[in-house]
């Protein structure tokens, strides 16, 4: 198959999901205090009551930047309020509950501690559009001259939300129909904001639970562990005789699953449990579903198999929601795991999507091995190239690079494909490659990433 190349992404303020930078000193106080003016002037323009929602993960920066931000919100007269550490869906949440005109999340995802940045949801608990995106980084461009500072009593408040985290869980709670007692499972929080809830939901529906990665120190969020190194779970879910494992990311976003033989299942695999048992209940609305084109192809043929209806989006969970909402589909993902069950969130929910898994377990009293088995994945390799600030796209334009990708793609012919895109978040470029031969595919890969990283990465 011929190589792909996306430009999903420039150097720009917002990337595929939010704003995220190295903390402090590339995302900066000052960064964060302009974006809170612009927040609040963009997103609560006309309101009597201006309010915004504020949530963040574990990390060490957070709390600063919280500073920062509320700083900007409450100048121009925004009130602030503040839910503390919750999982970024907590924030979709508790926009609508609070009444509130947008939400702010303090996370970096997937990435590690010393990332930083913010995911913006508006009135409806999702994520903004591009032409908000666009007034936002405007406003923060031209800085303090288009915007309106209060003084005296017009300056907005700072309240606390302290029942914020148990109004998250309670809804997560009430979407499950089916109690979990007998099945026991390990939980991996990366360190993150997951640590604060899930050992309150998944025991709150009967079952039992063992948990790792649960103690956040600020610095180990997603540090070896979480969707990203699910290797410690695998050895907890076998060494505890557990009948699954669910992994998350910092933020609670994403969700993995290990099943009871100690096998990963991604995201692709989840959404193919989904979509069929979704199909058979009559519940897939119109027998379809959104996914990037980074969803393995053996996804693709379990689909056609099934006879669902499969609508490629860009990458980014932003992208997935934007193709759902025009298609019609009510499921959706990516298969680094974050998915999207519109009938229920607005956003993609880790805890959402394994309280899912548990009841599709429960009521086709299956096995997650078994249920795994509807799709077969062909070998696949993501390898990540990581480059200077400012030197994501210019791979595009170097002759040695761009002549080793097709001598590639020639070689894996049509028994293979090859893609390779810039990070929407963060300076890497990302090489993924399928093919029959893992170990030639992971060669061709690395050997890429070497390429890109030898002339365009850090001195």
């Amino acid at each position: 198959m011929p190589f792909i190349a996306a430009a999903d992404a420039m150097d720009r303020l917002f990337g595929t999901d939010g704003i995220r930078g190295i903390a402090i000193t590339d995302f900066t106080c000052e960064t964060a205090l302009q974006l809170g003016k612009a927040v609040a002037t963009v997103m609560c323009s006309g309101s009597e009551k201006p309010k915004i929602v504020v949530g963040l993960d574990t990390r060490v920066s957070g709390d600063v930047l919280q500073a920062a931000l509320v700083s900007g919100i409450c100048s121009v007269g925004t009130d602030a309020v503040l839910v503390g550490v919750v999982p970024t869906p907590a924030v979709a949440v508790l926009v609508k509950k609070n009444h509130a005109d947008a939400g702010v999340m303090i996370t970096a995802g997937i990435s590690d501690f010393s990332y930083n940045g913010l995911k913006i949801f508006g009135a409806d608990g999702f994520k903004i559009d591009n032409d908000t995106q666009a007034q936002i980084e405007r406003l923060v461009v031209t800085q303090h001259n288009e915007f309106s500072l209060k003084g005296g009593d017009e300056i907005g408040h700072i309240y606390y939300d302290k029942d914020g985290l148990w109004d998250y869980i309670r809804h997560i709670l009430k979407m499950v129909d089916i109690d979990y007692h007998g099945l026991k499972v390990a939980i991996d929080c990366a360190n993150g904001a997951p640590s604060e809830c899930a050992a309150k939901i998944f025991r709150g529906l009967g079952a039992s639970v063992v948990l790792i990665n649960d103690l956040p120190d600020g610095n180990n969020i997603n540090r070896d562990c979480g969707t990203l190194s699910p290797e410690g779970l695998v050895h907890t879910v076998i060494s505890e005789h557990c009948d699954l494992g669910l992994a998350f990311d910092g933020d609670g976003g994403r969700c993995i699953a290990v099943d009871e033989l100690g096998r990963v299942l991604d995201g692709d695999k989840l959404i193919g449990i989904f979509a069929a048992f979704m199909q058979y209940n009559k519940t897939l609305r119109n027998n379809s579903c959104v996914v990037t084109k980074m969803s393995n192809s053996g996804f693709y043929k379990f689909a056609r198999q099934a006879g669902i209806v499969i609508t490629t989006s860009k990458v980014g969970g932003m992208n997935v929601i934007k193709e759902m909402r025009k298609s019609g589909s009510n499921l959706g993902g990516e298969k680094a795991g974050n998915i999207i069950f519109l009938d229920d969130a607005t956003t993609s929910d880790g805890l959402l999507t394994g309280t899912k898994l548990m009841s599709v377990m429960k009521k086709s009293d299956s096995k997650l091995s078994e249920l795994g088995k509807m799709v077969q994945l062909n070998p696949q390799v993501l390898v990540n190239a990581k480059v200077t600030v400012g030197n994501k796209t210019k791979w595009r334009e170097n002759s040695e690079i761009t002549q080793l990708i097709m001598d590639y793609s020639n070689k894996l012919g049509t028994e293979g494909r090859l893609y390779v895109r810039e990070s929407g978040t963060e300076p890497l470029v990302r090489i993924m490659i399928e093919g029959k031969r893992t170990g030639l595919i992971t060669e061709y890969a690395n050997n890429i990433a070497a390429a890109i990283e030898r002339i365009y990465g850090q001195m």
